[in-house]
């Protein structure tokens, strides 16, 4: 049982915390169990299309094409690919990590992984197209313009300061999952 409430010490703080919010301030509690619902509404509905996706790309595309494409001597090529593969994403941002494992899986450059969470997280073809058309081209453009040497920027400067055993141990990590 102490093992149980050690693992789950998280959870269990914040079951106490919403009963303790139902006490103070009912409403309240209750606006938190329903953004609680749609965020795990929104997750059911998100994360097995990803997974069965991510199986298919596990089975399919072999490794060796992989490292050929994306891997540590694809250069320019595979930059351009994972900014290709983050932007064309459809989704919330933690549906990229378990992807960001399986691209780790098949020998992607680390910069590469890098730089598709953040094609990811910023340069999305869809949002990319809400900008246009509800802030202007310009907008879009001049963020799009700024946000890809951004990203590549910061893909290096991360890559540069994460050790080559603790790359090492992200990726085993990659593996187990």
């Amino acid at each position: 049982m102490k093992k149980y409430i050690i693992k789950y010490k998280f959870a269990i703080l914040m079951v106490l915390t919403l009963i303790l919010l139902f006490v103070i301030n009912y409403d309240r509690g209750l606006y938190a169990v329903n953004v609680i619902g749609y965020s795990l509404k929104e997750m059911i509905l998100v994360i097995p299309p990803i997974f069965i996706l991510l199986g298919l790309l596990d089975v399919w595309v072999p490794r060796k094409t992989m490292v050929k494409h994306m891997g540590e001597k694809s250069g320019v090529k595979g930059m351009i690919l994972s900014f290709a593969i983050g932007s064309f994403a459809a989704g919330p941002l933690y549906g990229a990590f378990p992807v960001a494992a399986v691209l780790m899986k098949k020998g992607v450059k680390f910069t590469n992984v890098l730089i598709f969470l953040g094609a990811w997280s910023t340069t999305k073809i869809p949002m990319f197209l809400f900008e246009m058309a509800s802030l202007g081209s310009k907008f879009a453009i001049s963020r799009l313009l700024i946000d890809i040497p951004g990203i590549i920027i910061i893909a290096f400067i991360v890559n540069a300061f994460i050790s080559d055993d603790e790359k090492k141990e992200i990726y085993e990590k990659a593996k187990d999952m």
